[in-house]
């Protein structure tokens, strides 16, 4: 026979390099267990691109904004049944662990944190720290996503839960990992220049805020006679003098006072700085006005019709990530999952007024009410 026609044994047929080194890196880590390393808090980081992003007031704005809607919201539990003519939604006792996720920490914060990497990494992680005697999940603990490697998924877009999951070094059983796959892509990976822009821009702000520009000049007027530099030094100091406590000030025929033309807007790059500010609030996905960024004309706005927007805008996607999640059927009983509270939250109403503290919505936004 030809060696053209030889059929290698699947033994002999290799792995491309990679993949093949990932794979073997993944399982000589499994007896090292990354399980160990859940739980060293001191060692958690949430990632430098993170928080670089964070530095920017309109991002901080956004996160803080749909983390806590999202996080001070209950999650109930539901059932099914066909009534006769169609499917009914049934509120059923809640398993323990959705009154208390983690032991350590309130729902608040777990919940708060699993957003905050959602929207900067665009997936979260739970690991499974108890079980129930079904063996389905009892207590959970949330694992940064900016510390998980996946050997099989290099991102930054996911398209399925990992196999092969690496924490701090170790290796972690999939079927001890809760995976949320956003929907939408981390806002980290999305726009890296809009951010990098920002952050240049509010460099150039802080430089020119700290810039000692003095408010105006004393020029000596051609063809007269010269002053020294102390009398023209003790003309400006008498001149100061003079304007900061309110008197009159007088100058020689040979001096003018100039004022410096530099305005704060441009020294600040007010405009520059609205229109990035704008930009990323198009990038987190929120109205601009709910970042406090004038766009336009202004119409009364209460606090449910802003709740509505932000919930429609830029707080459901991750919301839905989350339950769906906890509604499989490796977490959840068969036919139950669970949802947040979202209809006594947008139409509770707070005090002691309905009016938004700072800005208005806009007549150009459309409320999904």
């Amino acid at each position: 026979m030809s060696i053209f026609n030889r059929v290698a044994p699947k033994a002999m047929i290799s792995q491309p390099p990679r993949k093949a080194a990932a794979a073997g890196a993944y399982m000589q880590s499994q007896n090292n267990g990354g399980a160990n390393m859940v739980g060293v808090y001191y060692s958690y980081v949430d990632g430098v691109q993170r928080n670089t992003a964070m530095a920017q007031p309109t991002i901080s704005r956004a996160r803080d904004l749909i983390c806590s809607f999202i996080s001070c919201m209950n999650l109930k539990m539901y059932n099914e049944m066909w009534n006769g003519t169609e499917m009914e939604k049934i509120l059923i006792a809640p398993r323990a662990w959705l009154k208390k996720i983690d032991p350590a920490v309130s729902n608040q914060f777990i919940l708060s944190w699993t957003i905050d990497d959602l929207f900067f990494l665009g997936r979260a992680f739970w690991y499974i720290t108890s079980r129930d005697s079904t063996g389905r999940p009892a207590s959970f603990t949330r694992l940064p996503a900016a510390m998980v490697q996946t050997l099989d998924q290099a991102g930054p877009v996911w398209f399925a839960p990992s196999k092969q999951i690496m924490f701090q070094g170790g290796a972690l059983d999939p079927n001890d990992v809760v995976q949320f796959l956003s929907p939408i892509q981390g806002i980290i990976y999305m726009s890296e220049k809009a951010i990098a822009t920002a952050t240049k821009l509010e460099n150039a702000r802080y430089r020119n805020a700290s810039s000692a520009i003095p408010a105006g000049v004393l020029q000596v007027q051609p063809n007269s006679e010269s002053l020294s530099p102390q009398e023209l030094a003790d003309l400006a100091a008498a001149f100061n003098a003079a304007r900061a406590t309110n008197q009159t000030a007088a100058l020689s025929p040979e001096v003018h006072y100039i004022e410096t033309a530099t305005s704060p807007d441009k020294m600040l790059l007010i405009q520059a700085s609205e229109y990035q500010s704008a930009d990323l609030c198009r990038l987190c996905n929120i109205p601009p006005y709910l970042a406090g960024i004038s766009v336009g004309s202004y119409s009364y706005q209460n606090s449910k019709e802003s709740r509505a927007d932000l919930w429609t805008f830029g707080a459901r996607a991750y919301a839905d990530c989350i339950t769906a999640t906890l509604s499989q059927d490796n977490i959840l009983p068969i036919n139950s999952y669970v949802e947040f509270d979202i209809d006594e939250y947008l139409q509770s109403d707070y005090e002691p007024a309905n009016e938004m503290p700072a800005t208005q919505r806009p007549n150009d936004v459309a409320s999904p009410t």
